[in-house]
């Protein structure tokens, strides 16, 4: 796509500025609503979801796979407005209030997200199997007043001001359906914060990222204007969900989808079986997923025993898809394209993406920069910005980055600096032609001796190999080199792999400092919602077996 900016100073191949060593978005800039202009994100979405459906009654919006439930658009939007009445009628929810929501995926809640965010009510969403202290945690830090939870989550929850209302109860079957007062239109800023989610916590304490209502609109425009090329067939698009809604990139689907008028099936609990029957019965064309996914989907049997053939697009997410992962995918799915993207809670999920069939052929890349979106990368040493090709942290500016970390001020300087540049703590570099590679995170660099090794990259090549059902490298202490990676592993059925053979597969293909030196086989890799792997819980299994050894 030609680049529309006039500054000569800029490459129209890579979008870098060689004055000012920014990168900048080659796709056409995308105008958003003023700034100033009252709107909610849900009301932005409801008006292009008028544009984009030319009937509300004939279009289904939700379908639940494990029962079949499903709601055309028409009831999805009566739904939320009567449920928004009895919110503020009868419970007295009112704008810059909180609202906990813990509960696996259901048809009840994009209705209740669009509810509460009509009313500005600030949705703070959290996975169902969060624990006491992990709960504990988030509520000091939001402060809700009200939560909605299920049966089986509830009992989690502590007193709050209003009682928690239960998400699969005839009363809340009620207040979706029966009418009670008239809804009173509530003025919300586009900078009111619209929800707080929660980072992984993958390498600290969990933080609380504010994201406003002119965020999600500055996501939701872009793939509004600038839709992937193969959307453009008349064929109803029809998203599966095997992304939790508590997380930025299922909460943000969520809003896409019914600005795109698209239908969504839901699962209140992913299997993956449950999921390949969900595409075949319900003509399923596109999926968010993680790479765990796209790994299971490209290596395992199972998969040939159902008709996936209504699958046009799969979007990747969440952690670095490998080359050969994608390669093998494409191999055994020649009809289906793989586009990934790159975000984070912190940017709304969003940062980079794939637009057209051509970009999903630069395979380990995670697209180009999305709409509206500038780029640095800057060497985490000297502090300087660097043109394409080197490798340095990447660093991103626009319209969907977070207001800041609720109620921790250090912490949002720290990410945040006073020109808007969000640092998002990865190792990544931009190419001659514009598109992101993620290396690594920067705190999760291995530091062999004096290189540095990225554990991802042992993680792709690993992952490649036809015994191999999943891995994860880390640092190992090491004595005479400082750290060592090691590989955690789990064998696909039937398979003998043993650690020489590992080892050695690994020495055929990387520079010596990058072998790895140890190997353990384990039955499961743990992962975050997202499928980002959990390296802390497997640094402290590592330490644990070796201070059992000593």
């Amino acid at each position: 796509m030609a680049e529309t900016n006039p500054n000569p100073s800029i490459d129209p191949k890579s979008g870098f500025c060689s004055s000012t060593n920014t990168y900048h978005s080659l796709r056409p800039h995308v105008p958003l609503p003023p700034l100033n202009s009252p709107l909610s994100v849900s009301e932005y979405a409801l008006s292009l979801l008028h544009k984009s459906c030319s009937s509300l009654e004939n279009t289904l919006s939700l379908i639940d796979s494990t029962t079949g439930n499903r709601l055309t658009y028409s009831d999805f939007v009566r739904q939320t407005e009567t449920l928004a009445a009895y919110l503020q009628n009868s419970i007295g929810l009112s704008k810059g209030d909180t609202a906990y929501i813990i509960s696996p995926p259901s048809l009840q809640i994009p209705i209740l997200y669009f509810s509460l965010l009509s009313l500005g009510v600030v949705i703070s969403p959290a996975n169902p199997i969060s624990t006491n202290g992990e709960i504990s945690r988030q509520i000091d830090l939001t402060k809700p007043v009200i939560a909605f939870a299920t049966s089986d989550t509830v009992h989690k929850l502590p007193s709050l001001r209003y009682p928690t209302i239960l998400l699969d109860s005839s009363d809340f079957r009620s207040m979706m359906t029966i009418p009670i007062g008239k809804l009173k239109r509530v003025e919300i800023n586009q900078s009111d914060t619209a929800a707080i989610l929660y980072s992984s916590g993958t390498t600290g304490r969990v933080k609380g990222v504010m994201l406003t209502h002119r965020n999600f609109i500055g996501l939701i425009s872009g793939f509004y204007e600038i839709r992937f090329d193969i959307e453009e067939q008349p064929v109803q698009p029809v998203a599966l969900f095997t992304v939790p809604v508590f997380h930025v990139f299922g909460f943000f689907m969520c809003v896409k989808a019914v600005a795109l008028a698209e239908t969504v099936v839901l699962m209140e609990r992913f299997d993956f079986v449950g999921m390949l029957k969900a595409v075949e019965t319900y003509k399923v064309t596109y999926m968010p997923v993680s790479p765990p996914l796209v790994v299971a989907m490209a290596k395992l049997e199972v998969v040939g025993n159902y008709d996936l053939s209504s699958l046009k697009v799969v979007g990747c997410g969440g952690a670095p898809l490998g080359k050969e992962v994608a390669e093998k995918f494409t191999a055994r799915f020649p009809h289906v394209l793989v586009v990934q993207g790159y975000g984070l809670t912190e940017s709304a999920g969003s940062g980079t993406r794939m637009t057209a069939s051509d970009e999903s052929l630069h395979y380990g890349s995670a697209g180009r920069l999305a709409e509206n979106t500038e780029a640095k990368i800057v060497d985490p040493v000297t502090g300087k910005a660097l043109p394409p090709g080197q490798q340095g942290e990447l660093w991103i500016r626009g319209p969907t980055i977070m207001r800041g970390y609720v109620g921790d001020d250090e912490a949002t300087a720290s990410t945040l600096d006073s020109e808007g540049w969000l640092k998002t703590g990865d190792l990544c570099y931009i190419d001659s032609d514009g598109y992101l590679f993620v290396v690594d995170r920067l705190k999760e660099l291995i530091k062999y001796k004096a290189y540095q090794v990225p554990p991802a990259e042992l993680e792709h090549l690993l992952q490649s190999h036809p015994e191999i059902a999943d891995a994860a490298v880390i640092p190992y202490p090491d004595e005479e080199a400082g750290q060592i990676p090691m590989a955690y592993l789990v064998r696909k059925p039937g398979s003998n792999l043993n650690e020489a053979e590992v080892k050695d597969f690994i020495a055929k293909q990387v520079a010596p400092y990058k072998k790895i030196r140890r190997v353990a086989f384990i039955n499961a890799i743990p992962k975050s919602p997202a499928g980002k792997i959990l390296r802390r819980e497997l640094i402290d299994l590592s330490r644990s077996d070796r201070s059992a050894r000593l």
